[in-house]
């Protein structure tokens, strides 16, 4: 019961300070996304890709989560992002709201279009924890296999974009699409779903639309 009422208390403490969050973006029009995904599915590599190629039409932020080192914030400082912050969580599986409140304390958030909240690579603890996004995204890989959705309905059912990572790679796996969507869609009937291929570039224009009308229709 103690416990319980503990886990309770932490959450709600959680949500108070995400609420604080998602209405300082609100204020200014900045939408925000909580990338989630498994270690190694590509959250940084799409990053990447993504400043290479918005980063002269959307003013990007960009918080990147990590267990021990800042080297995916490096690597997304490196390929152009002009404001950059690592939260080194020391051990712990998840971000939680205090943790980015922290990281935020000097955002430009009147320079700002879109912010990337880049989780801790893990599809479970991450699903309990608002952080003050608009929007949770998932990424999966075809390496991971296409049964990810049943193994994590929580984290599947809180997100509104799958993106499915490493299609071309499809062809050396048993991964299948078919059963990807239908599992997914099984939990999530809502969920957008998009497949590519960061290395190879097929259909990252589909997610650049994506994040421009949701941009837009933040700024609405």
């Amino acid at each position: 019961m103690t416990k319980v009422q503990l886990e309770k208390n932490v959450l709600s403490e959680n949500d108070r300070v995400a609420a604080d969050i998602r209405r300082q973006m609100t204020d200014h029009r900045i939408l925000c996304l909580n990338l989630v995904s498994s270690p190694g599915s590509g959250k940084t590599s799409l990053l990447e890709k993504t400043l290479a190629a918005l980063g002269g039409d959307l003013r990007m932020g960009l918080v990147a989560g990590d267990v021990q080192t800042e080297n995916d914030a490096d690597r997304l400082k490196a390929a152009g992002g002009a404001w950059v912050r690592p939260i080194v969580t020391g051990g712990a599986c998840h971000l939680d709201a205090r943790m980015v409140q922290k990281a935020l304390s000097d955002a430009p958030f009147e320079k700002l279009d879109l912010m990337f909240i880049e989780n801790v690579g893990n599809l479970v603890c991450p699903s309990s924890y608002d952080l003050g996004e608009d929007m949770k995204v998932v990424l999966i890989s075809t390496t991971e296999g296409d049964d990810k959705p049943s193994k994590y309905p929580g984290m599947f059912r809180r997100s509104s974009l799958m993106i499915v990572n490493k299609t071309d790679l499809m062809a050396y796996t048993d991964f299948s699409r078919d059963k990807v969507r239908d599992n997914a869609l099984a939990i999530n009937g809502r969920l957008d779903i998009l497949e590519l291929s960061c290395r190879s570039g097929d259909g990252l224009d589909g997610w650049y639309d994506w994040l421009r009308d949701r941009v837009r229709a933040k700024k609405a």
